[in-house]
């Protein structure tokens, strides 16, 4: 900007005495002073308006007012996670917006009528999948077309060295500290690497009640605690990562896997810079539609052959970038739904997880030093096995390793925690294999064993 700009500029903000206006002062507040993305007036605005319904018992549970209710508590707790020191730079905005709503549902601190209208709308509308969908799609369609070969295939390698170490440094450490070899593997390692609750947890429950002779409830009992607390140690190791990324940049493509950048997983920079930025809103309104509809061609393969539907979808979007199936315009519309979804629905929907599916007594119950020392030691033997793997392959070694951390994943509901914590969004299909497949083979095989061998 020139001189002359400049003094246009000043003039306009300033008035006739050489004061800034009114007027600008209140556009700056609007423009600068922000809780997450909202303005900071909108955002008191939002928490009066939701106190009134409360005090009258009026909060519904539809989507007008949810959208304003998430937004205003999930902004709320991740920002105030940003801003702890120390660990506001290790995951814990993520953290806190999955948990400190678990806590404030299980103390009664939060307001009947916002838990109850939140769970409603949570388990009705099925949000977390249409996030989901969204930005796997979007990220999938953002890819250079060599990374869906080249990265979906040598991913592989650093998942699979990772399980064994982890496993086998977990089954050590739970030894040394007294614990039986049966309970280590089948009630503390296998659940933390069995892809989260609806695709890990629950199964797992339903065998252990069907093979050990055991109520399925107080399996699920046990196992779930676990599941909960391998995901938190996962998303604490991925904010770490991310900020030994910022410190040596050489170990990181920020998002790229491979260090090749004609091959390579694009960030959301060059993504950006690679398009023409004229997207209509026509474009983006096709981007959300391509995928709901990817997502509903996941249900119906789900239906015919039992793959999970998140990881159907991925595969037919895979085919589809291959084979040149969408328009570049259409490509920049996924692009820029991911990249809404990325920004403004992340932390309102780990809230609705936290207030819906997260209870905060399972999680406190599972808090024994012997299980915390086993659950850390095999997170992270995993994740730094990933990462040492991934180096000698010639991959980005702290993107595998952020991948690596979502196998201890809680779910869907994981991935989006970890990946929002180590600020790697684009790995979203990468997480879905360690997390979904990976998830799925390690549950059938331990069921598989447990059933013909141990019982």
């Amino acid at each position: 900007m020139s001189m002359i700009d400049d003094v246009s500029v000043t003039s306009e903000i300033k008035g006739s005495n050489g004061k800034i206006s009114l007027k600008n002062r209140w556009w700056n507040i609007m423009d600068n002073w922000k809780v997450g993305i909202i303005p900071l007036p909108i955002f008191i605005l939002c928490g009066v308006l939701i106190a009134i319904d409360c005090i009258t018992h009026s909060l519904k549970s539809d989507l007008v007012v949810m959208v304003a209710t998430l937004a205003f508590f999930g902004f709320a707790c991740g920002e105030f996670g940003k801003r702890l020191p120390i660990l506001g730079k290790m995951g814990a905005a993520a953290i806190c917006a999955t948990f400190i709503p678990s806590a404030l549902v299980y103390y009664g601190l939060l307001p009947h009528d916002v838990v109850v209208s939140t769970t409603k709308f949570f388990k009705s509308t099925n949000i977390l999948y249409l996030y989901i969908c969204c930005i796997i799609v979007g990220s999938i369609m953002s890819m250079d077309r060599k990374t869906l070969i080249q990265g979906f295939m040598r991913i592989f390698i650093p998942m699979i060295c990772g399980e064994i170490v982890g496993m086998c440094i977990g089954m050590l450490v739970g030894i040394a500290l007294g614990m039986t070899p049966f309970h280590i593997f089948f009630f503390i390692i296998l659940p933390i690497m069995a892809g989260g609750v609806g695709e890990g947890a629950i199964p797992l429950s339903i065998g252990y009640a069907t093979l050990l002779h055991m109520k399925q409830g107080v399996a699920f009992g046990q196992i779930l605690p676990i599941v909960m607390l391998g995901s938190l140690t996962a998303i604490v190791t991925a904010g770490c990562l991310n900020q030994l990324g910022k410190r040596y940049p050489h170990l990181t493509g920020e998002g790229n896997l491979l260090p090749n950048k004609d091959n390579g997983l694009e960030n959301s920079g060059s993504l950006t810079g690679r398009f023409s930025g004229n997207v209509d809103v026509t474009s983006i309104a096709a981007g959300v539609l391509l995928a709901v509809l990817m997502y509903m061609v996941g249900v119906l393969i789900q239906h015919w052959i039992g793959l999970p539907a998140p990881v159907g979808m991925l595969f037919i979007a895979v085919i589809i970038k291959l084979c040149h199936g969408v328009s570049p315009r259409l490509l920049e519309g996924s692009h820029i739904v991911y990249r809404f979804f990325q920004t403004s629905v992340t932390y309102p929907v780990l809230f609705a997880v936290g207030v819906a599916i997260t209870p905060w007594q399972s999680l406190m119950d599972a808090f024994t030093l012997s299980n915390l020392l086993v659950i850390v030691v095999t997170v992270l033997s995993l994740v730094a096995t990933g990462y040492f793997v991934a180096k000698k392959i010639g991959m980005y070694p702290i993107d595998v390793a952020i991948v690596s951390c979502c196998q201890s994943g809680q779910g869907g509901t994981g991935d989006v925690a970890i990946l929002t914590s180590g600020n790697r969004m684009v790995l979203m299909p990468f997480a879905q294999i360690a997390t979904r497949i990976g998830g799925a083979i390690n549950v059938s095989v331990a069921l598989l064993i447990l059933g013909n061998f141990l019982v």
